[in-house]
């Protein structure tokens, strides 16, 4: 086994910040860059969420999905708080993680 592996939780939301999506991968940089370009079907290339602002990283998937279905459990707010905590200005963070 792999123990350099990592996995991200993650959130991306639209260019006026009104809708959060969160989404689990072992390629952070590649899943942003599909949901930039509008390359996965579904609701981030329906509303236009492809402004990733806040993740976390793990180093198994079991983890990752436990906290992926943990946040998505949240309220609005709760989530709000989430992406204050690293990126108070809802920055895109996709330059920095590249």
């Amino acid at each position: 086994m792999n123990s350099d592996k990592q996995y991200y939780v993650y959130l991306l939301t639209n260019k006026s910040n009104s809708v959060i999506y969160c989404g689990v991968t072992n390629d952070l940089v590649r899943r942003v860059y599909e949901h930039k370009y509008k390359l996965v079907e579904g609701f981030t290339k329906k509303y236009n969420v492809n402004k990733l602002v806040y993740y976390e990283i793990f180093k198994n998937i079991e983890g990752a999905i436990l906290r992926e279905k943990q946040i998505k459990g949240w309220v609005r707010e709760k989530k709000n708080a989430l992406v204050l905590s690293m990126n108070p200005n809802w920055n895109d963070l996709y330059e920095s993680i590249l």
